[in-house]
């Protein structure tokens, strides 16, 4: 009996229980306890006060079965250890927070199959909505997503947008910021700018046609920040060398060997927009590789700025990308879908801006040219 006493006093407290010192209706407690239905304020005070008097959890996978409703949001991002992605989760999470949604992260290594992995992880969890850094790029690749919606599941894009999904978007301008960090290196009178992260092709494309038949088959941001690119060379009237645009695999170790052909034609590279953190930091290796030093021999503009571009030597100029505000507008796009309220397709569009520090320069034996004509 002894045993018996002490096997059902170490049984976590039931919501019978939790009603029972309250002295309400089991039905209320359930109800207080669970979130949903009317409850007075102060019958609900009560059920509280009691529930936490004896020590009573709330079981949240019974809740969701009861209420279908989980107050978790599903997030997929390509790389959680990539500090854009970091900063975007936390804006996520902390606007979430704020309305009482925990987050499940998945990170997918931009790895589509992987993507695909998370998303039925998520849609068996029965998250109340998802928000995706996607990789998809072909219509055949988006399966997933719609899958989710069909399962009544809101989903939300963060970082870049999908052709062939109709869905809402928070995103930045890549285009403009682009062409903003190459116009800045045209203006120090550079006209052979490398860019460092372009379409992941076997083959070089030749013409512009190419290039940019090549680069709609990558993510939408790598398109955009490459037509930013092409948009500001057109403005200066500056001709479009292929030889100056990065193909292949997007890793560092492909920056790196891309960035040293560059500096290695006849005509070099006199600075190089890089779009990505990889593409910078494989071009920092070649430059110093190839014996040359920024902003002396070779200008230099990257995209994500952080705290290790501010404290090298030189310092960098990056593109700031608003990460926080872009993962708390996702999430409160998010929450209003699940909220029902009926809007039409959104596209929040944050602005960037371009930190300029101390590594771009005239290049090597010439003058700025800050007042040329737009």
């Amino acid at each position: 009996m002894a045993a018996e006493r002490e096997r059902v006093s170490s049984s976590p407290p039931t919501i019978s229980e939790v009603a029972t010192a309250a002295g309400v209706g089991r039905a209320t407690a359930a109800r207080t306890l669970g979130g949903y239905g009317y409850v007075s304020p102060e019958l609900r005070e009560r059920v509280l006060a009691a529930a936490e008097e004896i020590g009573y959890r709330t079981n949240a996978l019974a809740r969701s079965m009861s209420t279908g409703v989980t107050h978790t949001l599903g997030v997929i991002v390509a790389d959680i250890g990539n500090p854009f992605f970091a900063g975007v989760v936390r804006g996520i999470s902390d606007a979430s927070r704020e309305r009482g949604f925990d987050t499940i992260v998945l990170s997918t290594h931009e790895d589509l199959g992987e993507e695909i992995a998370a998303m039925n992880v998520l849609i068996d969890k029965r998250v109340d909505g998802v928000i995706v850094a996607s990789a998809a790029v072909e219509r055949a690749d988006v399966a997933h997503v719609t899958a989710a919606i069909d399962h009544s599941i809101p989903v939300v894009l963060v970082d870049r947008e999908v052709v062939h999904l109709d869905l809402d978007a928070v995103v930045i301008d890549n285009r403009e910021a682009a062409r903003s960090a190459v116009d800045l290196l045209i203006d120090a009178g550079h006209t052979r700018i490398g860019f460092v992260w372009g379409p992941s092709s076997d083959s070089r494309p030749t013409t512009r046609r190419e290039l940019l038949a090549a680069a709609s088959k990558n993510l939408w941001t790598d398109a955009e920040r490459l037509r930013g690119y092409l948009d500001a060379l057109d403005d200066a009237g500056i001709r479009f060398d292929p030889d100056l645009v990065m193909v292949g695999d997007k890793t560092e170790l492909r920056a790196t060997d891309e960035v040293a052909r560059m500096l290695a034609l006849p005509d070099r590279a006199t600075a190089l927009f890089c779009t990505e953190t990889d593409a910078m930091t494989g071009s920092l290796r070649a430059v110093r590789a190839a014996g040359l030093s920024y902003p002396a021999d070779v200008s230099l503009i990257g995209f994500d700025d952080s705290s290790w571009a501010a404290v090298m030597d030189p310092p960098l100029t990056m593109i700031e990308q608003p990460m926080h505000a872009l993962g708390a507008q996702a999430a409160a796009t998010l929450l209003a879908l699940i909220d029902g309220e009926a809007t039409p397709r959104s596209r929040h569009t944050l602005d960037t801006r371009l930190v300029s520090r101390a590594s771009v320069a005239p290049p090597p034996g010439a003058e700025s040219s800050r007042s040329r004509p737009r």
